[in-house]
């Protein structure tokens, strides 16, 4: 199936863009459909995207930040091992909630297991909480480590435990 086929799948049932104008293509979701428009990819007999193979979160930057800002996207980047095709879909969240805390998404590790690890990671690194995540504890860093070293505005300590960082 090519990528115009499985897009104009996804179109008949969600709203979503579709950008054929980066060397990769992808299709552009709200946050709020990613649940069902991941359970669609993974349940239509059609597509069976089977494997979360990559989650790759990017911090756009703060709110003087050009020229996407105070935005960060989330890509995931699907299989399907038996069909021999792939998507990749792209998330756009704030930066932060209206209240100041961590962006948030929902979890895909009911879907694909991947999920679980990859979304660990970006929690780790750039700081987004993934809502009903079974585990979602750092998975690189030390516990106790604070702020997320993938964050546009996130400054290293000067030490850590005694031990200089710089």
């Amino acid at each position: 199936m090519t990528f115009a086929d499985i897009t104009t799948l996804l179109q008949d049932r969600f709203s979503v863009t579709v950008n054929t104008t980066n060397a990769q293509p992808y299709v552009t979701v709200q946050a709020a459909d990613l649940v069902s428009i991941g359970q669609f990819l993974r349940d239509d007999e059609r597509l069976f995207f089977d494997h979360l193979a990559c989650l790759t979160a990017i911090d756009n930057g703060p709110a003087n930040a050009l020229p996407v800002s105070d935005t960060m996207d989330v890509f995931y980047n699907l299989t399907s091992i038996p069909y021999e095709h792939d998507l990749m879909l792209r998330v756009t969240i704030p930066r932060q909630t209206a209240s100041g805390e961590l962006p948030t998404l929902p979890t895909l590790s009911h879907l694909w297991r991947t999920a679980d690890w990859h979304e660990r990671e970006a929690f780790d690194l750039v700081g987004i909480h993934f809502e009903n995540h079974p585990d979602l504890r750092r998975i690189l860093l030390p516990t106790d480590w604070e702020g997320h070293p993938l964050r546009t505005d996130y400054v290293e300590p000067a030490y850590y435990h005694g031990i200089r960082n710089k």
